[in-house]
């Protein structure tokens, strides 16, 4: 999954979804030189990616873009299902996406000295340009599938992976609905479990 649903499935804690956040750039067990709820983010952000790519249903989106995209499917299918949470919010959240959006942004500001390097030079241009309420719309999306090709110099041709979205946009979507119900009780499991250790 993307950003907006790691941190979705995070819960109230504002430790445990930064440390879901920031997950990806931390290898191995340098996880535990952070604090205890960061700790459990990184974690449950491994348990969320380890039975994303083993679900059955998402396969079934990423086996639809697999032969022009090859290993860059599982990562356009993660921003194009963090494009179904965004525009279906209201069926997931009771407060509004901008206002959740904009309380993440005061709490990573908060916490920019726990942030690692990485995190900390991409901060200024995610809240800018609001990364994550541009998730929302086709346009949006299209800019981070254009970002993200550019990050692989061009060889992945993620940015034309929109053109998949639009053509497959009612089974992209019921696929999403079907898996992230799933995935939701997943995490919360995993969530409970990671805090009764």
């Amino acid at each position: 999954m993307n950003y907006l649903a790691h941190i979705y499935l995070s819960g109230e804690n504002d430790l445990i979804t930064i440390g879901n956040f920031m997950a990806d750039g931390i290898k191995g067990k340098s996880y535990k030189k952070y604090p205890k709820d960061i700790q459990k983010g990184i974690l449950l952000h491994r348990y969320i990616d380890t039975y994303t790519d083993a679900h059955e249903t998402f396969r079934v989106s990423t086996k639809r873009l697999h032969e022009k995209y090859g290993h860059y499917s599982g990562i356009i299918v993660d921003i194009l299902y963090d494009h179904f949470l965004a525009k279906n919010w209201n069926q997931y959240c009771d407060k509004t996406l901008i206002s959740y959006i904009n309380a993440f942004y005061d709490s990573l500001e908060e916490n920019y000295d726990i942030l690692p390097p990485r995190i900390q030079k991409m901060m200024p241009y995610m809240i800018t340009d609001n990364w994550l309420l541009s998730y929302a719309s086709i346009e949006g999306i299209s800019r981070v599938l254009d970002g993200m090709n550019r990050r692989t110099k061009n060889r992945s041709g993620m940015d034309e992976a929109v053109n998949e979205l639009e053509a497959f946009y009612s089974e992209f979507e019921n696929e999403f609905t079907i898996f992230f119900d799933e995935l939701i009780i997943f995490s919360k499991d995993k969530l409970e479990e990671l805090n009764s250790i």
